[in-house]
């Protein structure tokens, strides 16, 4: 049963928007939808993520889902537009859109900012899905004068969607996500462009590091550059350090004869080590061991689907699992991460059904 009651407006159709009505209306939740394209409005519609707005509809809830560089003036315009509502957005980046807000004549007291950790390289309506949420983190800008009830209607939005709702203020958010999220993807999209003037038989023997360093330097530069520039105070001191890292890292390569340089090398190998064992892993937890096969399957429709089934009708479960594609063979290779516990059992299942084992 949802626990977003009313009817909930959505204002722009593209990637979040059409995934927050696929979701709500999975559920049962009166959906409108609106879109200053009428194309792409019609499509979110067909898609199943909600109706057209009526003149006789009462909005209890708005969610501005816009590019950063308009999402203030739809807040505020909302805001006017449904004096009875709660208005929140899904803008990347919060103290400058909560500035903008407070600046104008709106009653700001029914605004609450949001953001869902959510996302994909592609975006638009055709790429929304109603799973997009699930079990990623959705920040909620609670400030000093925020309305406790209206802040309550958003994390309850939150936990129909399948996210899990943190709270925190627009400028604590705007420093975590230039380091977790935006200095990434310019780091990302600066490795991608080395291979610009790559040779191709040298980008033949790409695997899957490569790919996913720089998977998310696909996105859309033009929704990024409004978000680089919205937390550009926050970002640039984040790829500063990491400017002054890489630019220790060049220069012991260019002394690597000379005392020391091998232990600053080493140095920043560790500390990634230690970086990535912060990360929280599987619903939240950190410092999990998992044991790691890597499986090798035939590249043809059906066999991951085999692998996955027959893993599952053992009461095996996998923590996580990647997919990559031998080079040059129609191979795939299943990277999957158990529990210690079972890989022994796992193992033998596969070994006793007759799959590949790589190494």
């Amino acid at each position: 049963m949802s626990r977003t009651s009313g009817q909930v407006h959505v204002i722009g159709a593209g990637l979040l928007g059409t995934s927050i009505g696929l979701t709500l209306s999975n559920l049962g939740v009166d959906v409108s939808l609106e879109d200053i394209s009428p194309q792409v409005q019609k499509l979110a519609i067909d898609f199943g993520a909600g109706r057209s707005q009526t003149a006789e509809d009462k909005v209890s809830l708005v969610v501005v889902c816009v590019p950063p560089d308009v999402t203030a003036a739809t807040v505020i315009s909302a805001l006017n537009r449904f004096p009875k509502a709660i208005v929140t957005d899904v803008a990347s980046v919060k103290s400058s859109v909560l500035e903008a807000i407070q600046s104008s004549d709106a009653e700001t007291s029914r605004y609450v900012g949001s953001h869902p950790m959510a996302g994909r390289e592609k975006g638009g309506a055709l790429s929304g899905r109603p799973d997009l949420f699930v079990g990623r983190p959705w920040v909620i800008a609670v400030e000093k004068n925020t309305d406790a009830q209206a802040a309550e209607l958003i994390e309850k939005l939150a936990l129909d969607l399948g996210a899990s709702p943190i709270r925190m203020s627009a400028q604590e958010h705007d420093r975590a996500v230039a380091l977790v999220s935006h200095a990434p993807q310019v780091i990302s999209s600066l490795l991608a462009a080395r291979l610009v003037d790559g040779l191709d038989a040298d980008l033949a023997l790409s695997g899957q590091g490569l790919r996913d360093t720089t998977r998310i330097a696909a996105s859309d530069p033009k929704l990024w550059l409004q978000i680089l520039s919205a937390n550009a105070e926050s970002l640039e001191p984040v790829l500063t350090e990491f400017s002054n890292d890489l630019n220790k890292v060049i220069h012991a390569l260019k002394e690597i004869n000379s005392n020391g340089s091998l232990s600053v090398l080493a140095k920043a190998l560790e500390s990634g080590n230690q970086g990535i064992a912060r990360i929280p892993g599987k619903h939240g937890s950190r410092n999990t061991s998992y044991a790691t096969l890597v499986v090798m399957i035939d590249d043809k429709p059906g066999e991951l689907a085999r692998l996955l089934n027959e893993i599952g009708n053992a009461g095996l479960n996998i923590e996580d699992l990647k997919l990559d594609h031998a080079t040059g063979a129609q191979v795939g290779l299943v990277e999957i991460s158990v529990l210690p516990s079972i890989e022994s059992a796992l193992v033998e299942l596969l070994q006793t059904n007759g799959w590949k084992l790589a190494g």
